[in-house]
């Protein structure tokens, strides 16, 4: 699996890092809140393992923004804060599991496993239009012979067009998928990603096909 740690405690992190390693997972180590935010929202993890006292923002606050954001990455609480009361807390902010510290490591792991078992057994489908691959599961974007990482929110967006493809998809449909309620949704973010996708699909001697329909939205197209 992907996992990302968010831990401010270097030396544990570290440990907890080599030791799901060691299981065959990929890990990415991320010291506070706003980091460990960041992270979450730009890649895809399979789990966020996080402590709960983080620097710059707290692990209930990340968790919640989280899911807010829709993102639905599996996760488990680490933390001391023992009370019920935290527990709950936690549990109630979209946490699956919460380990109190000090907590045996084989206990830790085999808690991941079942997150791991707990996965979708059917591989993520990917999206293809002319010659474009979208693995939305990857944040990638692949065309001819290169591959471009995109952002949660440009892979969003990008899949809305493919899957409406020779259509013009508006400007409300895109900032829903892309933004859902956030505050951030707006006609210039809008405008900002757009912009910094069509760089990422179409590079210099290849033929456009992300087109603006003027005050209407945008559509993906072959000549």
């Amino acid at each position: 699996m992907r996992i990302l740690i968010a831990e401010d405690k270097r030396a544990l992190a570290g440990h907890l890092g080599r030791a799901l390693e060691g299981e065959g997972h990929s890990v990415t180590l991320a010291y506070d809140g706003d980091e460990a935010l960041r992270l979450g929202r730009t890649n895809a993890f399979d789990l966020l393992l996080l402590d709960v006292m983080l620097p710059r923002r707290d692990g209930f606050s990340v968790i919640r923004s989280m899911r807010e954001d829709r993102l639905l990455t599996q996760t488990i609480i680490a933390s001391a804060r023992d009370s019920m009361q935290d527990i709950v807390c936690g549990l109630d902010a979209g946490a699956d599991d919460y380990v109190t510290k000090p907590f045996a490591l084989d206990v830790l792991l085999a808690k991941v496993r079942a997150a791991e078992r707990r996965l979708p057994t059917q591989a993520p489908q990917e999206v293809t239009f002319h010659d474009l691959t979208l693995r939305p599961h990857r944040f990638e974007l692949e065309r001819g012979s290169r591959v471009a990482t995109l952002t949660r929110t440009e892979c969003a967006l990008l899949e809305t067009l493919m899957r409406r493809a020779r259509t013009v998809v508006p400007h409300e449909v895109l900032l829903d998928e892309g933004w859902g309620d956030d505050g951030e949704a707006n006609h210039d973010n809008l405008y900002f990603f757009i912009r910094a996708l069509r760089a990422k699909i179409t590079q210099p001697g290849e033929e456009e096909l992300l087109h603006t329909i003027r005050g209407v939205g945008y559509s993906l197209r072959s000549a």
